[in-house]
Parts: structure tokens; C-alpha cells; sequence
């Protein structure tokens, strides 16, 4: 029997046509995808998590795929992040399974960048919402990149559940002017500069 059950989805998309000032060429684009699952450990202590966190892997492809498509393909891709929020009968690692099943789908699906996928988890009750930082994805230091967008769903995580997110964008900032690595001057392809 599979260890993920899911009761709903959700795909949200911020489009940012300006910030004040000039439109820019082409406006910012940030998605997050959403699975609400059932917790398959909520109110008892697993000792082995592996078995969740591989199974997670097609979730996160299914969601990595879906941010993708609907963010134009995987060449238009410059931001990425991923998220949990866990039900108040599980734990924070429960959450946590997230960062290697939810980084390596989109690592996967985006051809491998090389930069740190960032994160943020919870454990909260239905219609918390959490601020998703999102970064470049070729080199962790484009300052330009550094982002966030909120995810969350009214009716979720329900207690014995948990919501999983992973969040992509197409650009850094509109009007980023504060200096810092561009993107165009990554050299050093290590996924930090």
C-alpha cells in the first residue's frame, strides 16, 4: 500500500507586471504547487523515515513538472524553492523528508542545476500560510534572485496531514538594482557563484 494518499492539489501563479516604476520587458512569473497528503506517522514516533521520503520522489516530480509546463518549460526557470507545513499531529521531520524528495525532483526535471534549493517548513494548524524564500538556480549568491512567495491552503494541513510545495519563477526582481553577482557573470558553476 502506497504511503501517499492525497486529498487535494493546488498550482498558484503571482504575476508581477511592475513595481512602481517601468513595466519591465516581461513580467515575473512565480508558481507554487501544492499536495495535501495524509501523514502516514501522524501521532506516533517512526524511527525510519526512508521509506516516505523515497516514495515522495513522484509527488515531487509530478509537481516539479506541472511548475515547469505551466511556467513555460524548463528553460524559462531561473528560481526555485520548496516548502512543507505539517499537521499539528506530526513532526517536524515529517516535513523535512521534503528537502531531499522535493529538491532532487526539481533538480531532476530542471536538468540539474547546481545551487542549494532553499526551504521553509512548519508545523501549524489548516490555513497557516508560510513565506517561501526562493533563490537563482545556477548559484546561490545572484543576489537579484533572492525572493519569496506565500503558499498555503484554507483547509490545510488538516492535523494528520501534511501540505508539500515546491515553488519556481522565471526572473530575479523586477527593478533589482543593489549590486551583487548577475547572473550573466556566474563563472564558477559550483552553485554558489
Amino acid at each position: 500500500m502506497s504511503l501517499i494518499q492525497i486529498r487535494k492539489r493546488s498550482l498558484t501563479i503571482e504575476t508581477t507586471y511592475h513595481e512602481g516604476g517601468p513595466a519591465p520587458a516581461q513580467p515575473l512569473k512565480l508558481a507554487a504547487a501544492c499536495a495535501v497528503i495524509q501523514n502516514p506517522y501522524a501521532g506516533r514516533y517512526e524511527p525510519d523515515l526512508m521509506p516516505f521520503m523515497a516514495e515522495l520522489r513522484a509527488l515531487g516530480a509530478e509537481l516539479a513538472t506541472e511548475l515547469v509546463q505551466t511556467l513555460g518549460g524548463k528553460d524559462k526557470i531561473e528560481v526555485y524553492s520548496k516548502a512543507a507545513i505539517v499537521g499539528i499531529e506530526g513532526e517536524m521531520e515529517h516535513g523535512a523528508v521534503w528537502h531531499e524528495a522535493g529538491g532532487w525532483a526539481m533538480r531532476e526535471v530542471l536538468g540539474q542545476p547546481k545551487a542549494m534549493v532553499p526551504a521553509n517548513k512548519a508545523v501549524a494548524v489548516a490555513g497557516y500560510r508560510l513565506m517561501v524564500p526562493v533563490q537563482y538556480i545556477h548559484a546561490s549568491y545572484v543576489r537579484s534572485h533572492f525572493n519569496s512567495i506565500e503558499i498555503g491552503m484554507q483547509d490545510a494541513p488538516r492535523p494528520r496531514e501534511i501540505l508539500f510545495a515546491l515553488v519556481m519563477g522565471t526572473g530575479g526582481r523586477v527593478h533589482s538594482r543593489l549590486g551583487g553577482l548577475l547572473k550573466e557573470n556566474v563563472s564558477v558553476h559550483d552553485g554558489q557563484r
